[in-house]
C-alpha cells in the first residue's frame, strides 16, 4: 500500500521555566492510505504532542524540533512556512479534538462553522457551501440538518456536538484525519456510536485516520495497527491482533492487564505501579524499567533497540534479545496469547474449540 505519512526520527523539546522537557525522543512510524493507526499510552506519553507536531500546532515560542522529518506525500512538513501549512490544515489534514464544546465557537451557528473551511479551501459560493454543510450533517447522522444548521452549539448534546466537530473535520475530504481522544468526554453508549460513525465514514471517503487514546479497549474494533507510546517513544508497534494477542513489551502487558474484563469476576483490577518518567531528565536506559518487574540491569543502562517479532510487529525491549532470560507474562496476557498463532503459547483453540 502507498504511504501517505512518514514520521522519521522525530525529536522535539519544550523550553520551560523548569528547563528543557524532552517530550518526543526519536519517534518513527508511517501511515498508509485508508488505514487506521491507533496511538495508545498513558497521559504524558507523547501521543497528542506527536500529532500536534504533524499539524504544526505547537507554539513556536517554546518548541524546538531537534531532529527528524514529517513527510506528507513526500514533503517535509517541518520545513514548510506557516502560510504553506495553512493550506494543508483543514484541507489535507484535519483534527478532531477531545472536547467538542471548546472546539466550537459558542457565538456562531454550527452552519457557519462547518461552512468556514469549505469557503476557505474550496472555490465555491456561499449557497454551495451551505448545501455541502447540510450534506455533511446528514453524513454524520444529524436529524433535521436543514433546521439544525441555524442553531448554536449550546443547543446540542455532547454526542451531537462531537458529530458536528467531525463534520467540520471532514468538510474538505481530508487525506488524513487525526482524532485526539474524540470519545473521552462521552458516555459509553454515545462513545460506541461515534466510533461506529468514524468507521463507516472512513469507508465512504477512504481517509486515513490516526486515533489517539489512552484506552486500549476503544481501539480493538477501530484500528488496523497500534503504536504503544511511553516516555516520548514508541515502544511497540504492530497490527491490532498482534498487540492484543501477542504483546511483547512489559508496558503493553500492563496496559492490557489494566483493562476490565466481563469474563473475570471478583478480581482486583491491575494498576501499573509507579509514575511516568520525568522528561526534564529522561532515564538513561529503558524509560519503563523502574516500573517493570521484568527489568534487567541492562534496562537501566542502555535504551533497547527495536526487535523484530514479525514483518509487521516490532517491540523495543531487551526481553527479546537472544541472550535474555525467558520470562512468563502475567496470566491474563498468557491467556490472550494462547489465541494467537504467532505466539509461543498458542494452543490452536479459540473459545474452547479447535480452529
Amino acid at each position: 500500500m502507498e504511504k501517505i505519512l512518514e514520521v522519521k526520527d522525530l525529536e522535539l523539546s519544550f523550553h520551560t521555566f523548569a528547563g528543557e522537557v524532552k517530550a518526543i525522543r526519536g519517534v518513527n512510524f508511517d501511515l498508509e492510505k485508508g488505514e487506521t493507526l491507533a496511538i495508545v499510552g498513558e497521559s504524558g506519553s507523547g501521543k497528542s504532542v506527536t500529532t500536534k507536531a504533524i499539524m504544526r500546532l505547537l507554539s513556536e515560542n517554546n518548541t524546538e524540533y531537534k531532529n527528524g522529518k514529517i513527510l506528507f506525500n513526500g514533503k517535509d512538513i517541518l520545513k514548510l512556512s506557516e502560510k504553506e501549512m495553512q493550506k494543508i490544515r483543514g484541507k489535507d489534514i484535519s483534527m478532531i479534538f477531545q472536547d467538542p464544546m471548546t472546539s466550537l465557537n459558542p457565538t456562531m451557528t454550527i452552519g457557519k462553522q462547518i461552512m468556514e473551511p469549505i469557503l476557505k479551501h474550496q472555490n465555491v459560493s456561499k449557497d454551495e457551501a451551505k448545501k455541502k454543510a447540510i450534506e455533511l450533517l446528514q453524513l454524520v447522522g444529524m436529524p433535521k440538518p436543514e433546521l439544525r444548521i441555524k442553531q448554536y452549539p449550546h443547543q446540542f448534546s455532547g454526542g451531537q456536538r462531537q458529530r458536528i466537530v467531525i463534520a467540520i473535520a471532514l468538510a474538505c475530504n481530508p487525506h488524513i484525519l487525526i482524532a485526539d481522544e474524540p470519545t473521552t468526554a462521552l458516555d459509553v453508549t454515545i462513545q460506541a456510536q461515534i466510533l461506529e460513525l468514524m468507521k463507516s465514514l472512513q469507508k465512504k471517503i477512504n481517509t486515513s485516520i490516526i486515533f489517539i487514546t489512552h484506552d486500549l479497549g476503544v481501539v480493538a474494533n477501530v484500528a488496523d495497527r497500534v503504536a504503544v507510546m511511553y516516555g516520548g517513544k514508541i515502544v511497540e508497534i504492530g497490527t491490532v491482533d498482534e498487540i492484543f494477542y501477542n504483546p511483547q513489551h512489559p508496558y503493553t502487558w500492563g496496559l492490557l492487564s489494566s483493562m476490565p474484563s466481563l469474563d473475570i469476576k471478583d478480581e482486583k483490577l491491575y494498576a501499573i505501579p509507579g509514575t511516568p518518567p520525568d522528561l526534564l531528565s529522561p532515564p538513561k536506559g529503558d524509560a519503563f524499567a523502574l516500573r517493570s518487574e521484568y527489568a534487567m540491569q541492562i534496562d537501566l543502562e542502555e535504551n533497547p533497540p527495536f526487535f523484530k517479532v514479525s514483518d509487521t510487529h516490532y517491540a523495543a525491549t531487551w526481553l527479546l534479545h537472544p541472550d535474555a532470560p525467558q520470562v512468563e507474562p502475567p496470566a491474563t496476557i498468557v491467556e490472550r496469547m494462547k489465541q494467537f498463532p504467532g505466539s509461543r503459547y498458542y494452543t490452536g483453540t479459540i473459545g474452547g474449540t479447535n480452529k
